[in-house]
């Protein structure tokens, strides 16, 4: 019987490449008789499914990381805001699919029951119900040594940089937490309690195991507006760029409200002059101001009202640009500017951010709540001091991250509400008894996490077994003024001592000072391991690969799952929207498979492992020697057309894969199979590679953005016939 790999189908330009890599994939995989099976967890696919038009794989993969033996290849998928949930909808409308609008305000049972299947689809939807484990993430030494050898440029830093990082001071989620660990299983619901006594339950009763850490806090939006307006104010006096770090996506419900506030405040004239304008065409702040163009097309005050933002635009301090030709500003798109994507690239860039004349400029990085913001603070003023990091000589930050089963702040959206008035907004226990509560004014953000006793059992045995098998020193990152932390840290005391930490370096810090030690380390030469909870896993693993070796790309990203299988991820999708623009306007897309190509060597390895599949350990191997000729060679795909793009990479990936297979002596089956596979690659290298070229810098149209054609899609990922008729054969 076949075994089966797992890959899933997701969006923009990861999508694009498997079109042009799956039948590669599948094509080595079968000679061992194993099948990779596809399951699309899209964007469109997660709305058909909702709607009970498509099979819902999301549901079926979350099923299969419960059994021991899931292998599933993960892919970026979009965490859709709600401006991209509509463009979704729209173009399956304009398909033909029968799925309804989205409704901004829903007027009846209805709409409130399609408002509710589409806020399942937005956001961090995927995440959560796949990541059954806790993360190991790090960078492979074939990449790492790449860098050291091709250094990329982590600008120019001194100590006359005025960048820097603004946050709150207090009524913040970080100043407001308030966390309690379950003495017993039990349930809790949420509730809303107004000034009159009146109890509204915001969420149903749901279970708490024993053990389990629970979280609420409150973010007070009186507070909230007053930090924007001094930032403004500071930006404005100090000649600096105005810029916010959020993340819209995976922080679905708080963060779309927070980046709105960010809209409100900076066109606070403007929102109030047209306030009943605005009421009528259903204009929501927290969609940007992108969406509020969209929405005053072809309005009688369409001229009126852009003349008064752009009044406001000019008294402001200049704005940060995500595409300064295009004039989409940095308040344009909640989904835009993520902020473990645009810190570290601001990081990169001398602390500056692109201004609205296509000029880098230093800028205030407004990060309101301080749970995280202080590894960003920590990280400029590092720099400021000590100079850009060196790839040729950094140290290697790996990651092990708490994120299983939910845990922590991305597993929360279904415990975060904006209070509809002033009161009281709690968690009350199935005997009626208050366990956690917070008082709220209209407008407040009231957010509640988890985290089970198990996952965090296994981070720390994770962390440990990491820290053994690299010989690396490891650092949990847990803050003692942070309520959660503090009980996130008993765990952690009372669980490290069930292994064998003989010849251990583990150390327990505040964030703060846990990357302080870090950099200092990287700055050195010296490897860390930093043990982390979810969110700031997420923050990480963007920031230290970027710094050190370009890219999140290219990251080794294995999620051992609790049950016994594996969930290996790939890549990042912060850059994937941009690749595709491109890619429509000169058929060059440079995506980089190489996340895709490193853990397919796990997932072949997990699969000679558990059935005892030899041929699958050779292609393991032999893949990952194709890596290192990726690497080593510099296969992988440049930045401007007339370069090698992603499917010239596939192509090297195909010949240096059967090259490999063809020369190993452990499986002569596979070798006579693959000799004639690489010799055929080989001898047509100069003509394939031509062809790939050849089909640049025309306009490629694959009939849609969230949903392309198949037809087109074979069209232009796999362009070149000699090629195709080779991988095909297999």
């Amino acid at each position: 019987m076949n075994t089966k790999i797992y890959y899933t189908l997701t969006d923009e330009s990861p999508f694009l490449a498997t079109q042009s890599l799956l039948p590669i994939v599948r094509g080595f995989a079968k000679a061992a008789d194993i099948d990779v099976e596809t399951k699309n967890i899209s964007l469109p696919g997660r709305i058909l499914a909702a709607f009970g038009k498509a099979s819902d794989d999301l549901d079926f993969l979350g099923k299969l990381t419960l059994e021991p033996d899931a292998n599933i290849i993960k892919l970026p998928n979009i965490s859709a805001s709600v401006p991209q949930l509509k463009a979704a909808i729209a173009e399956l409308q304009k398909n033909g699919f029968d799925v309804p609008d989205y409704p901004d305000a829903p007027a009846n049972d209805e709409e409130k029951a399609i408002r509710a299947k589409y806020d399942k689809v937005k956001g961090s939807a995927v995440n959560p119900v796949l990541r059954q484990g806790n993360s190991d993430r790090r960078a492979p030494k074939a990449v790492k040594n790449f860098a050291r050898n091709n250094p990329h440029s982590n600008g120019n830093w001194n100590t006359s940089v005025k960048t820097h990082v603004a946050s709150m001071d207090a009524d913040d989620f970080y100043g407001n937490e308030k966390s309690i660990t379950m003495a017993d299983a039990d349930t809790f619901k949420i509730e809303f309690v107004n000034e009159a006594g009146e109890v509204t339950e915001l969420r149903a009763a749901k279970p708490l195991l024993k053990g389990e850490i629970i979280d609420a806090t409150v973010m007070r939006m009186a507070s909230l507006e007053k930090f924007i307006a001094n930032a403004m104010a500071e930006a404005k006096a100090k000649g600096l760029l105005f810029s916010v770090h959020l993340k819209a996506t995976m922080m679905k419900v708080s963060d779309p409200v927070l980046f709105g506030a960010f809209v409100r405040v900076f066109f606070k004239d403007v929102f109030t002059k047209y306030a009943d304008l605005f009421k009528e065409l259903g204009i929501d702040a927290n969609n940007g101001l992108g969406d509020l163009y969209k929405r005053l097309e072809g309005n009688a005050h369409e001229a009126e009202v852009k003349a008064a933002i752009d009044a406001a635009l000019a008294a402001g301090p200049d704005l940060a640009m995500v595409d300064s030709a295009k004039g989409v500003t940095n308040l344009h798109v909640p989904s835009d500017v993520i902020i473990d994507a645009s810190m570290p690239a601001m990081i990169r860039n001398s602390g500056c951010m692109w201004n609205k004349e296509g000029k880098l400029q230093e800028t205030i990085a407004c990060i309101p709540d301080r749970c995280y913001a202080g590894i960003y603070d920590e990280t400029i003023e590092f720099c400021k001091q000590n100079g850009a990091f060196d790839p040729k000589t950094m140290g290697t930050v790996p990651n092990v991250g708490l994120m299983a089963q939910g845990a922590e702040e991305y597993g929360s959206h279904d415990k975060t509400f904006v209070a509809k008035g002033k009161g009281v907004i709690r968690a009350v226990n199935s005997k009626g008894e208050v366990l956690l509560q917070q008082n709220v004014e209209a407008g407040d953000i009231f957010r509640m996490c988890q985290a089970k006793d198990a996952p965090v059992r296994d981070w720390v045995k994770l962390a440990v077994t990491r820290a053994r098998l690299s010989n690396t020193p490891a650092i949990f990152w847990l803050d003692p003024e942070r309520a959660h932390d503090r009980e996130i840290q008993k765990k952690v005391e009372a669980y490290l001592p069930e292994h064998d930490l003989n010849g251990l370096d583990i150390k327990i810090m505040s964030p703060r000072k846990a990357i302080v030690e870090t950099m200092k380390r990287a700055k050195a030469g010296l490897d860390t391991i930093g043990v982390t909870g979810n969110v700031m896993r997420d923050y990480l693993t963007d920031l230290f690969p970027i710094l050190e070796v370009g890219t999140s790309a290219k990251m080794l990203s294995i999620v051992p799952l609790m049950a016994g299988g594996g969930l290996y991820e790939t890549g990042a999708g912060g850059s994937a929207p941009k690749q595709v623009q491109q890619f429509l306007a000169e058929n060059y897309l440079r995506w980089d498979s190489l996340g895709e190509y490193f853990a397919l060597v796990p997932a072949f390895e997990q699969v000679a492992l558990k059935d005892g599949n030899k041929k699958a350990k050779v292609l393991a191997d032999t893949l990952d020697e194709a890596n290192g000729k990726i690497l080593e060679f510099n296969r992988t795909p440049a930045r401007k057309i007339g370069e090698l793009d992603n499917r010239g990479s596939h192509f090297y990936l195909a010949l240096y894969w059967s090259e490999a297979l063809a020369a190993q002596k452990d499986d002569a089956e596979l070798a006579a199979k693959f000799a004639p596979v690489a010799k055929a690659l080989a001898e047509n290298e100069q003509k394939i590679v031509a062809a790939f070229a050849a089909e640049q810098g025309k306009p490629a149209d694959i009939g849609g953005y969230y949903l392309p054609k198949a037809d087109l899609l074979k069209k232009w990922m796999r362009p070149v016939a000699e090629f195709n008729a080779v991988i095909d054969a297999l």
